[in-house]
């Protein structure tokens, strides 16, 4: 019986491992055991050929309802010798055609006989508004001569519920399903993570009898078993990992940081002109335990848009900057470090001025550093950095780079954490003489199993309060082909708006100056799979700003933003639209976050469902930001019963970012969100769902921290730490160690 580490090519063979490695990542026996399947056909019953999804790779189990053979002439065989042989499928619920040519059509010919059941494995795709498989591969389930091969073949697929594997167009279904027959009896060497305390506290199967029931189920209560037991394996260990780093934090050395009784936090509280919100309180003082204590803070504060999270963290760093150290706020774009910049130098007033004529007695110096500074200025940055004369940084990654020393670096900020790679908040913690507290501020919402899941080594500090003053928005879906007249009266309300004394933003999905291919843009965004509107590349912002201001907003003075303009004129047509001086900004998304002006009330997305749910809500927060009130118009051309269309509708139907974040979520697959945050390595999670099983995720947190609170080197549990060091591959150990 071979062991779960054992190399799969010693096991099946050089060429069918080479397959599994390449194509869906599985190398040793164990990952094969853990490759599950996605469903189960129960051969009573058909599969559903009506809700077969395009362009995928898919495995179905139906009746041969009718085959043809036609023969044709064509280049090949020019006296009428090609062949053609189609042949329709049924399961009841509706019909498939699977076409085979050329030698292809001889065995099939001779197989798929009417009345005939077989697996078929294909990509679906579209012949004259039909859907087909072309070349399928098939396996016979029933029927044909020779009946023991085919009582072979049923066996072979374990009892009555036919597994279906993730394939890919070189290994079927049934080939995994055979190969994994093959290793099963290793299951039973399964070492099993789960305390024992636990699995029998829970009522939860062992691991090598959840491995034989999901591979082999017997009945659905079978199925339901394993799934269980291997859920909380997944939770389990994750959360264990993710305590486990919890815990070496907890054990790093850092300077505590505490604000004077009368500093520069009390002066700047002093000078505020508002009262801050009950949730602002609450999360300062959350923020300000952590900063007092002597080991680094590792704390995530969400917040939805606009509810004051730069206020919140600007008073974390000047209670840093109180005790003697600095803090530095990193931002992923340039036009939001000199955004920051400008507002908190806005907030602090004179404050802002230390070592200048006029500062106040508790000023710091507020300096800016970006990639595309100039080298006096730069250099004079660099200085302020070195000799601690600048208490709060702002900038871009490039702060992160070997020259840039700090004098005593107490608190890193980091803006927008799903922009940010871990290596470069890894260099960043670096230049602490001992490891800084970190703050990390997200606008994006993120449901409280993700942050648990993705952000688990955080702590986590969540803002949903906005504050008074703020407007409401109203969000509405122009459906421009359905429509057409309705776009008309959207350009209309952007001329009152501006009428009133208001700007507006347009924002379009590409900017439009690809040289050689008009279809480059469409290619980076992502394409929807419904109606017409893909035929065309995304709308581009060069060419809506040109045709707005030779059509319905002639007149009126409109500008472009995008990220490929140079910094400086970036900062310059900032500065107009925040001075008032321009009506109409078309732009990407580069205002997505932290953009700030409160006098445009108006917004346009352009192909709005070209882009995702959350960033929709991000756009739509930089309206409203004043005491008029906002409003945002989805602009679409998609028809009204496509996926697109709806969720667009959910965003125009609610402004809570939390319920979006949650949309959003169960629209994509959850593995991307978690393949994103593990530095791209490949997600760890198969059975468990993130939106779903959140209780299994809660549970499992708190059981993964008493375990770890009790034993954190593990030494009682040897099939936890296996289980942690399969999880934790190279990339993945580092994914965690960056924190």
């Amino acid at each position: 019986m071979p062991a779960l580490q054992e190399p799969l090519k010693k096991v099946l063979g050089p060429a069918t491992a080479k397959v599994m490695a390449e194509h869906l990542g599985l190398h040793t026996v164990g990952d094969l055991l853990h490759h599950y399947p996605r469903r189960y056909e129960e051969r009573g019953q058909l599969t559903h050929l009506a809700d077969l999804p395009m362009d995928e790779h898919v495995t179905v189990v139906a009746q041969v309802a009718d085959a043809r053979l036609h023969t044709f002439a064509s280049s090949k065989a020019p006296r009428g010798k090609g062949q053609r042989l189609e042949v329709t499928i049924t399961d009841g619920s509706g019909r498939l055609q699977l076409v085979f040519f050329g030698n292809g059509v001889h065995k099939p010919h001779k197989e798929l006989l009417p009345g005939t059941r077989a697996m078929f494995a294909g990509k679906v795709s579209v012949f004259n508004r039909r859907l087909q498989l072309a070349h399928p591969a098939y396996e016979l389930l029933r029927g044909g001569d020779d009946e023991g091969e085919a009582a072979e073949s049923v066996e072979s697929w374990a009892g009555a519920l036919i597994p279906l594997y993730p394939a890919t167009a070189k290994l079927e279904s049934w080939k995994l399903a055979k190969a994994i027959q093959t290793v099963l009896p290793s299951a039973q060497e399964a070492v099993d993570p789960l305390p024992g305390s636990l699995r029998e506290g829970r009522g939860l199967v062992s691991l090598p009898e959840a491995l034989l029931k999901i591979h082999r189920p017997h009945t659905k209560a079978d199925i339901e078993d394993a799934r269980a037991r291997l859920k909380w394996d997944e939770a389990f260990v994750l959360q264990v990992a993710l305590a486990r780093r919890r815990h070496a934090e907890s054990q790093l050395p850092a300077v505590p940081r505490k604000p004077g009784a009368d500093g520069l936090l009390t002066a700047f509280d002093d000078r505020l002109p508002f009262t801050l919100t009950d949730g602002q309180r609450k999360v300062s003082r959350e923020i300000f335990d952590d900063l007092a204590t002597d080991h680094p803070m590792h704390r995530l504060l969400q917040g939805e848009v606009g509810s004051g999270k730069t206020l919140v963290a600007l008073r974390a760093m000047l209670a840093v900057v109180d005790s003697g150290g600095q803090a530095v706020m990193l931002a992923p774009t340039e036009v939001l470090a000199q955004q920051h910049h400008r507002s908190v130098v806005e907030m602090m007033g004179e404050l802002a001025e230390g070592g200048m004529l006029g500062g106040a007695e508790h000023a710091t110096k507020v300096v800016l550093l970006t990639g595309s500074m100039g080298a006096a200025a730069r250099r004079h940055a660099l200085l302020d950095l070195a000799t601690g004369e600048a208490g709060i940084v702002i900038g871009t990654h490039a702060l992160i780079e070997d020259k840039v020393q700090f004098h005593d670096l107490g608190l890193v900020v980091v803006d927008e954490q799903h922009r940010f790679g871990v290596e470069q908040r890894d260099a960043l913690r670096g230049k602490g003489k001992q490891p800084p507290h970190l703050l990390v501020m997200t606008a994006t919402p993120i449901p409280r199993t993700v942050a648990m899941t993705v952000f688990g080594d955080l702590e986590t500090s969540v803002l949903d309060q906005l504050p008074a003053g703020r407007s409401p928005i109203a969000s509405h879906v122009v459906p421009a082909a359905d429509k057409p007249h309705f776009l008309a009266r959207a350009w209309e309300r952007v001329r009152e708006e501006v009428s009133n004394g208001h700007q507006a933003y347009v924002v379009c999905p590409r900017i439009g100056d690809e040289d050689d291919d008009p279809g480059k843009g469409a290619k980076q965004s992502k394409q929807p799979p419904e109606g017409d509107a893909d035929k065309r590349p995304p709308l581009a912002v060069l060419d809506v700003a040109e045709q707005l201001a030779r059509g319905p907003l002639q007149g009126l003075g409109v500008e472009v933003l995008h990220g490929r303009m140079q910094p400086d004129d970036k900062d310059a047509v900032m500065r107009r639209f925040a001075a008032g001086e321009t009506d109409v900004l078309v732009a990407t998304t580069v205002i997505e976050v932290g953009v700030n002006v409160p006098n445009a009330t108006a917004m346009v997305i352009m192909d709005a469902d070209r882009f995702g749910v959350s960033q929709l809500h991000q756009l739509r927060g930089r309206v409203g930001r004043g005491s008029a009130p906002g409003l945002c118009l989805l602009v679409s051309e998609m028809p009204e019963a496509s996926a697109a269309r709806q969720r667009l509708n959910a965003v125009a139907s609610t402004r809570d970012g939390f319920e979006l974040s949650r949309i959003d979520l169960e629209q994509r697959r959850e593995g991307d969100v978690l393949g994103q945050a593990q530095s791209g390595a490949r997600t760890s999670l198969r059975v468990l769902a993130v939106i779903e099983d959140e209780e299994i995720i809660a549970e499992a947190r708190q059981e993964a921290a008493a375990v770890v609170a009790a034993d954190p080197e593990l030494t009682g549990l040897p099939g936890l730490r296996t289980a942690l060091e399969a999880l934790l591959d190279e990339e993945r150990e580092q994914y965690l160690e960056k924190g």
